[in-house]
């Protein structure tokens, strides 16, 4: 692949230096590559559009929720909340147990064969006889990018593409490197499901009005943030494989940085949290989903409750 400079992606876009450096940090330059203190831009890179060009199809979801609907799990964070700072070494094997749980579930919903207790084992660094380097390096990489995901709380980066990007490079590192961290280019069905996703010529432009919408999205409850920025983005199917877990690492990202714990989607719930999704793409009704996320966030926070 042939490669251009900055100065030359300057003339040949008409643009900046500075403005497509900042392009180059938000992700938003597909193929982009920093070497040093310098970056290469692939020479067949499009343009990205202009944020200011960009309208909002002004989507207009449902939530056919009971009034005081979060009162429960408000209350129940608030009360985790209270007993913060909790002691190191509780907080870190409540951590460690649950992320051991993402991780098989997650994996669990995307075919993964692993039972809880072997992914356990692969954590610690040992090989599970009779299972392939797919499901092993699977394990390896969801929890790396868990730990991914605390860092960005930690340092309170906000929602973009390029950590979106770099969350899937992490999902799909040595599994498909290819593909890894970058939009899909081609056209995807998903199986068992009536939406079709969009082309993929479009989702530069879809993946970025999601980012705008989701700072849109503040006026919503916290839970129904986290819920439609999973939605939505599995909605667009943005890369070639690791769709879901993506999405469910980003859901969680939401919640962590709204202040909520991260929830686990179970493996035994994968038909209703489908059913759920499916009938949010198809007619805008995001009422079962919120309903589900609200549900698994209750037992998680009771979870830590009754654990400290």
């Amino acid at each position: 692949m042939e490669f251009m400079t900055t100065n030359e992606a300057v003339k040949k876009w008409g643009i900046s230096e500075r403005r497509i450096r900042q392009l180059l940090q938000d992700g938003r330059i597909e193929g982009a590559v920093k070497v040093g203190n310098n970056w290469n831009i692939p020479i067949i890179a499009n343009k990205p559009a202009d944020k200011r060009s960009i309208k909002l199809d002004n989507t207009e979801f449902k939530f056919d929720l009971p009034e005081n609907y979060f009162n429960e799990v408000d209350e129940l964070n608030e009360k985790l909340k209270s007993k913060r700072p909790m002691p190191k070494e509780t907080l870190k094997s409540i951590k460690e147990s649950f992320n051991l749980e993402w991780t098989y579930n997650s994996n669990g919903i995307e075919g993964n064969t692993l039972t809880l207790r072997e992914t356990q084992v692969v954590l610690e660094g040992i090989t599970v006889g009779g299972k392939t380097l797919k499901e092993h390096l699977e394990v390896i990489n969801h929890e790396q990018a868990i730990l991914f995901l605390d860092d960005l709380v930690k340092d309170r980066d906000p929602m973009t593409e390029w950590n979106i990007k770099n969350i899937h490079q992490l999902v799909l590192k040595e599994i498909d490197d290819k593909n890894a961290g970058k939009y899909r280019d081609e056209n995807v069905r998903i199986m068992g499901a009536k939406h079709i996703p969009p082309d993929y010529l479009i989702i530069p432009e879809l993946m970025e009005k999601l980012i705008i919408s989701y700072k849109d999205w503040n006026k919503y409850h916290p839970i129904i943030k986290a819920a439609l920025i999973h939605g939505e983005l599995v909605k667009i199917h943005p890369f070639v494989d690791g769709n879901g877990r993506v999405s469910r690492l980003v859901m969680n990202l939401s919640l962590m940085n709204s202040g909520y714990v991260p929830v686990i989607v179970k493996k035994a719930k994968r038909l209703e949290y489908y059913e759920a999704l499916d009938k949010a793409h198809t007619t805008g009704d995001y009422t079962d989903f919120v309903k589900l996320v609200t549900e698994l966030e209750i037992e998680i926070l009771n979870k830590y409750l009754e654990l400290i």
